[in-house]
């Protein structure tokens, strides 16, 4: 049966067959973890999934079982990373919430620093982020994450600011997201300032704009 002709293009990227035994996953995430090692030593237009089947110890039928193409690789890794970095920041608005506004503006940095912390743990986690950036077929992981986390921003600060229109809320909070997103580039590219300038500037930058 022919494939739709109007069917993204990404969705053919997905896992195969998503693991669910223990062994399957360990599999799938020591791939991604050799991707992303290997992204960062070769670089997004050199990385191949032989090269990715060599580091791992493994054959290319068990990297086909779960990926199509490196293309789906990027993309498992990329949507592993804003997983896990999403994870840290509803879990901060989970906590700080309750304590209002100015709680929510206070815990910024910390917010920053949680999130550089999930990054620097992710193997080639500051290339993936250039992949999303990057490459047309993987930008959507990218915008899709920015939105999922700047809608549930809305859903925490809307009762807050009841004075500001929704639709100008979620423009400035998925601004805010993207500034955020930044900061975790900079704190790899831009060695003339240190990251603990880096971390307070940008949180005192992006307290200003999430009092509203």
């Amino acid at each position: 049966m022919a494939r739709n002709a109007q069917q993204p293009e990404a969705a053919s990227r997905l896992p195969r067959r998503p693991p669910r035994q223990d062994r399957g996953v360990q599999t799938y995430e020591r791939l991604l973890d050799v991707a992303g090692e290997l992204l960062a030593e070769v670089g997004i237009e050199r990385i191949s999934t032989n090269q990715i089947c060599a580091r791992a110890g493994m054959t290319p039928p068990a990297l086909y079982r779960y990926f199509n193409d490196k293309y789906a690789v990027l993309e498992a890794l990329g949507r592993r990373l804003m997983d896990r970095q999403n994870a840290v920041l509803f879990a901060w608005l989970d906590r700080r919430a309750p304590m209002g506004i100015e709680a929510l503006s206070d815990g910024v940095e910390e917010l920053m620093r949680a999130t550089a912390d999930v990054t620097a743990g992710e193997p080639g986690a500051i290339w993936t982020l250039r992949a999303l950036r990057a490459v047309p077929q993987l930008a959507h992981v990218r915008i899709e994450s920015h939105r999922l986390v700047t809608d549930r921003m809305v859903e925490v600060y809307g009762p807050l600011v009841p004075e500001i229109p929704r639709e100008v809320l979620w423009r400035r909070l998925r601004i805010s997201v993207e500034l955020g997103f930044a900061i975790d580039e900079m704190l790899t590219e831009e060695h003339r300032i240190p990251p603990d300038d880096l971390f307070r500037d940008a949180a005192l930058l992006l307290q200003k704009s999430l009092l509203l």
